[in-house]
């Protein structure tokens, strides 16, 4: 792996490798941040895709942001990551031309889509890849066939994103021993997801909580958001110390979440409390972290 980039943030560096792994140092105790590392930012409301458990509840006839208003990119340290999604963000119109935009600022956009977009938009995702305005490409999955898989292995930089409780584990160890990465999200009882949180949700995270020790051999790399790593108690796979070195901190610690279709900001995609967007991101991550 090499160096993407190197910055300073309040009393620490980081350092950002092109397979995605994130390094902190300094010679303090604690880390304390000036701005977020990374943003999970909202472009789109539109998709077609109708899932039940969308805990954005993004609709077909949902809204596109203005992306040619973005005032606090411009306030954005070199090197800050944004989970680029919606939505379906190949819909919008503007992606391409805010892409540029943040790679001309030295940001690194990730963008996730689901795999029925991930396969109907590969020639554009792959255009994306190759100049270098996408670096890492999230997959959200629920069915795994040959065309998947196949398609997965011409991106490099590709995670398959599953959610704990909609992935059935049969689907699941379709993926096992193909060299793939990984992150397990945790399931939002947000919105919709409220509404389609069954038996059958408990059932499979259920499954997955038992499974896991099996599963982290599996892949090349496995990893998850805040939320999974409390509903499948993955601390317990870990000795302190293993704990310690990769754990990357609480939600609003490092990072926080910008919905630009409704100009608001929050602590994460599921906080209820949220607040209208500034041109500064310092005094919105000053809310965040309070």
């Amino acid at each position: 792996m090499r160096p993407l980039g190197e910055y300073d943030n309040g009393n620490y560096t980081v350092v950002i490798f092109d397979d995605g792994t994130k390094v902190r140092f300094n010679n303090n105790s604690t880390f304390e941040p000036e701005k977020p590392e990374s943003i999970d930012i909202k472009i789109t409301n539109r998709c077609d895709m109708g899932c039940p458990m969308c805990h954005e509840d993004s609709k077909p006839d949902g809204k596109h942001a203005d992306l040619g208003n973005v005032p606090f990119l411009d306030t954005l340290l070199p090197y800050t990551e944004l989970a680029v999604g919606g939505g379906n963000p190949m819909e919008h119109p503007q992606l391409w031309y805010f892409l540029d935009k943040c790679k001309s600022k030295d940001l690194i956009a990730n963008m996730t889509v689901h795999q029925k977009h991930f396969l109907g938009y590969d020639q554009a995702i792959q255009f994306l890849v190759e100049r270098k305005l996408i670096h890492g490409l999230g997959v959200s999955i629920t069915k795994v066939d040959d065309e998947l898989l196949e398609q997965l292995s011409r991106f490099p930089n590709a995670v398959v994103h599953v959610i704990n409780g909609v992935i059935a584990m049969d689907e699941l160890r379709k993926l096992y021993d193909h060299n793939l990465k990984i992150l397990i999200l945790g399931y939002k009882d947000f919105r919709r997801g409220v509404s389609a949180h069954s038996a059958l949700t408990d059932s499979r995270m259920k499954e997955m909580y038992e499974e896991l020790p099996e599963m982290l051999g599996q892949f090349k790399t496995v990893s998850f958001d805040n939320l999974a790593i409390k509903q499948l108690d993955a601390k317990r796979l870990m000795s302190e110390e293993e704990w310690n070195e990769f754990y990357m901190g609480d939600d609003g610690q490092f990072t926080m979440y910008i919905d630009l279709v409704k100009r608001e900001f929050a602590k994460s995609s599921t906080s209820t409390e949220r607040f209208p967007i500034t041109d500064d991101i310092k005094t919105m991550f000053d809310v965040v972290r309070r």
